[in-house]
């Protein structure tokens, strides 16, 4: 007996698009019920979740690439403490220009990255082990770098007093409004890196390799990939955008703070997974990274505005993400 056609609709429902789609109608829905006294039909509500839920984006993009890999990144939220110290270093305390600036960053956090790259790809360790050191490394220099202070506009003079200077003109156009004040350019930034991560894995050949070796590593090794420069190059995109991260967050904080970050990557993770990317690499897309982000970012603030402590909304993105995985191994079945 010949099999039944599918239904589309369950089709497109089974599929990782159409459920990450699904999870994130369903919290709209909720924040149009639970829309703590109207606020959630405002658009200031809407500016203020991209706003927060972009750097959490920045992050989630590098951390897609690296877990399409199959491996994963511990270190970038010590990576975005890091470039923001750094950040404000030169902007604030040195009085660089932004156009030296941001390429020094971008250096920073891409040598971090190319560091874990090749401690996982080239010495076969464990990408759990190298990037937890990393972590531990980054955070540490970013409070050695700070002198475990934060990095502000307060600079302190040699008799013990302080002197205040202004916000560098870098700090005040990441921070920006435009369109009238509905739109931040933080959240163009995150914008602009996920069409970035979008090219990288749909129109270069290097996104085609990051797939095969995520699928199976040892068959793309055997077909002709580099896998080692491809996996290190992840990595070292992965500490990239950590480091747009960290000048996004010392921009919008108006300070380099060392402490900066802590727990970013598990919500960066939550994101990803969210989407529907798969933890064991090979399967996914930045386009489900988006879904994801924006259904934590409402999730989050439709928890905020209804006032419930952020303990239980910890909480409950932690059983959100097992349910996610619980999914993705149901469907692999």
């Amino acid at each position: 007996m010949a099999d039944r056609p599918k239904n589309p609709l369950l089709s497109a429902i089974s599929s990782p698009a159409g459920r990450a789609f699904l999870a994130l109608l369903l919290v709209l829905i909720l924040g149009t019920i639970f829309n703590g006294d109207g606020a959630f039909f405002k658009i200031g509500t809407h500016r203020d979740t991209l706003r927060q839920a972009s750097v959490y984006g920045i992050l989630a993009c590098g951390m897609t690439l690296v877990i399409i890999s199959g491996g994963i990144d511990l270190a970038v939220g010590s990576l975005l403490a890091l470039t923001a110290v750094c950040c404000a270093k030169m902007a604030i305390h040195w009085g660089w220009s932004g156009w030296l600036v941001v390429p020094l960053c971008l250096l920073v956090g891409g040598t971090c990255g190319a560091i874990s790259g090749a401690t996982t790809a080239w010495l076969r360790i464990q990408p759990f082990i190298a990037t937890l050191s990393m972590m531990v490394f980054a955070r540490g220099l970013a409070k050695y770098a700070s002198g475990g202070m934060k990095v502000s506009t307060a600079i302190a003079n040699p008799d013990g007093s302080y002197h205040y200077v202004d916000v560098p003109p870098l700090f005040r156009l990441v921070d920006n409004r435009i369109l009238g004040g509905n739109l931040s350019v933080v959240t163009i930034i995150f914008v602009a890196c996920i069409a970035f991560a979008w090219v990288l894995m749909t129109k270069h050949r290097w996104g085609r390799y990051l797939y095969a070796i995520g699928g199976n590593e040892e068959a793309a090794r055997f077909s002709g990939v580099p896998v080692i420069a491809v996996k290190t190059m992840a990595y070292v995109f992965s500490g990239m955008f950590a480091a747009v991260a960290g000048i996004c967050q010392a921009a919008q904080e108006q300070q380099g703070d060392p402490e900066a970050g802590v727990g970013y990557e598990l919500m960066a993770i939550a994101m990803v997974v969210i989407g529907g990317t798969s933890l064991m690499g090979g399967r996914g897309g930045i386009g489900l990274t988006l879904l994801g982000v924006l259904t934590i970012g409402y999730l989050d603030k439709i928890l905020s505005i209804n006032a419930v402590p952020e303990a239980g909304r910890l909480m409950l993105t932690g059983a959100i993400i097992v349910v996610a995985v619980l999914t993705q191994r149901r469907k692999r079945a």
